[in-house]
């Protein structure tokens, strides 16, 4: 059977724990170990894929100061119609189409994010919690003003 390299990770990973390694762990703690048991090596594809990550991670960080005074993100990536992989474009020149599809695409990622949250915090509230279940609130609305009242200061 063929894994794919997520799939080889996670089950290096479950070799890692049953071997008796420190648990929690982290990615370098791990990686330290993949790498020493000869586990994992470089390709040119995951050195292309790795470049290109912290590329990513580079523009998703750059910040600018915007005429009112407010911190906003440069570079927004957007996966159009026809695109094998999202397109990056500066907030200075991107097309409004462009901002769209990405602050759209952020939001629904944000979505992801909270049904998942919320996914596990019921399965651990069902599962594992035998004191008082752990209780989230979806509505970010006065995080916001708090944020942006504090901003303001």
């Amino acid at each position: 059977m063929a894994y794919t390299y997520s799939e080889q990770l996670r089950r290096h990973i479950g070799r890692y724990r049953e071997e008796g390694n420190s648990w929690p762990a982290t990615t370098r703690d791990m990686a330290v170990w993949l790498i020493g048991n000869n586990l994992w090596e470089e390709s040119s594809e995951s050195v292309i894929r790795r470049c290109a990550a912290d590329l990513a991670t580079a523009m998703r960080e750059e910040y600018t100061t915007d005429p009112q005074g407010r911190s906003v993100r440069t570079k927004h990536a957007a996966r159009l119609e026809g695109e094998q992989a999202p397109l990056w474009a500066d907030i200075h020149d991107a097309s409004p189409d462009h901002m769209r599809v990405a602050l759209q695409q952020r939001r629904q990622q944000i979505v992801g994010d909270c049904k998942q949250l919320k996914t596990d915090m019921d399965s651990y509230n069902d599962n594992y919690n035998t004191d008082r279940h752990i209780q989230l609130s979806f509505d970010f609305t006065r995080d916001l003003e708090e944020l942006e009242a504090m901003e303001g200061d």
